[in-house]
């Protein structure tokens, strides 16, 4: 079955698989590690320009481990799950301390690193060396539980320990590179979440969710839960010359590492700030921004001060932001569409 299965697909790819991506004409172990780390819950459409920008200025571990964090993230502005980045940026400074600026080539010496669980690995030695390692992203958990009817949500132990079963059963020992890209690839185009193009799928006659009108039940959702919302009032104070006072966050957390705009309710705003009045705040519309766990709707309040403000000066969490002239630091991507936002009013 593992045979006929492989060779199923692997046919469907020399036909119709994606063979051009940025990161597979030249693979390597770092564009590999990275692509597959800017893939993780984001789109290739939306990953491509970051990848392509990202490598420009980070061509290689030595370039990633030496940059600045903020340099880091201000590449990775719009992407989301910044923590991501922060981990790439941590792992980089490990492999140059600890194995000679080389990513490791054991699956085990990857996963010690920040930010790379078993699939990432397997993708990174499988893509970029052809070593024979089963992966099991969000794409493969999804065209394996249609074929095979494997109940329940991925998420859940059980469940991923038999999709981890099937994922080492089925990987063949050979062409490992091209099977791992198929398996992403059929779920990225065919074995779509919402729109499965069964039709032109070639395990069509195998799958068991086909053959039972199951696609749209498997595999299972997460349960569901209702996000809590929270609200936050953000500071945008813009001095004479029109430049805006951000802060940076702490390193972990919500935007850990990122700029923002100061924030808290407007009494608090008032005491961190001394010699800014509240009282002629403008406030902008409240908008929403959405996370995994929770919402966060956001009230701007614009204050455009009439003399300097000197606590700047003294305080390595605060900066004059110039939108005519930015720095390269990571924005908070609902912060960088207030500024855009006020540019253009």
């Amino acid at each position: 079955m593992n045979a006929e299965f492989s060779d199923r697909v692997l046919t469907w790819f020399d036909a119709h698989g994606r063979k051009d991506l940025p990161w597979q004409r030249r693979p390597t172990c770092y564009s590999a590690w990275v692509s597959e780390i800017m893939l993780q819950q984001t789109q290739v459409v939306t990953v491509i320009p970051y990848y392509v920008r990202f490598m420009r200025r980070f061509p290689d571990v030595a370039a990633l481990a030496d940059a600045d964090i903020d340099e880091v993230l201000h590449h990775w502005s719009g992407l989301g799950y910044y923590a991501r980045a922060r981990n790439l940026h941590r792992a980089a400074r490990l492999i140059v301390a600890e194995h000679a600026g080389e990513l490791p080539t054991e699956a085990a010496a990857l996963i010690a690193l920040p930010g790379i669980g078993r699939s990432t690995a397997g993708a990174i030695l499988s893509l970029a060396l052809g070593q024979p390692l089963p992966i099991l992203d969000g794409n493969v958990k999804r065209v394996l539980a249609r074929c095979f009817a494997i109940e329940g949500w991925p998420g859940q132990a059980a469940v991923l320990r038999q999709l981890w079963t099937l994922a080492e059963y089925l990987t063949p020992t050979t062409h490992t590179a091209r099977y791992n890209q198929a398996m992403m690839d059929l779920g990225a185009t065919l074995c779509r979440r919402g729109r499965p193009d069964c039709e032109r799928c070639p395990l069509w006659d195998e799958c068991i969710a086909r053959r039972d009108q199951r696609q749209l039940e498997l595999p299972a959702k997460r349960p569901r839960k209702i996000l809590p919302v929270r609200g936050a009032q953000m500071l945008v104070a813009r001095d004479l010359d029109g430049r805006v006072l951000l802060r940076q966050r702490p390193p972990s957390g919500v935007w850990g590492g990122l700029w923002s705009l100061p924030e808290g309710n407007i009494d608090e705003l008032a005491r961190n700030f001394p010699g800014i009045d509240t009282r002629k705040a403008r406030h902008l519309a409240t908008r929403r921004h959405t996370f995994s766990h929770f919402h966060l709707d956001i009230t701007p309040l614009v204050i455009d001060l009439v003399q300097p403000m000197e606590v700047v000066m003294d305080a390595p969490d605060l900066l004059w932001y110039n939108g005519d002239q930015p720095e390269r630091i990571g924005l908070a991507a609902p912060v960088s569409r207030i500024l855009q936002e006020l540019e253009e009013a």
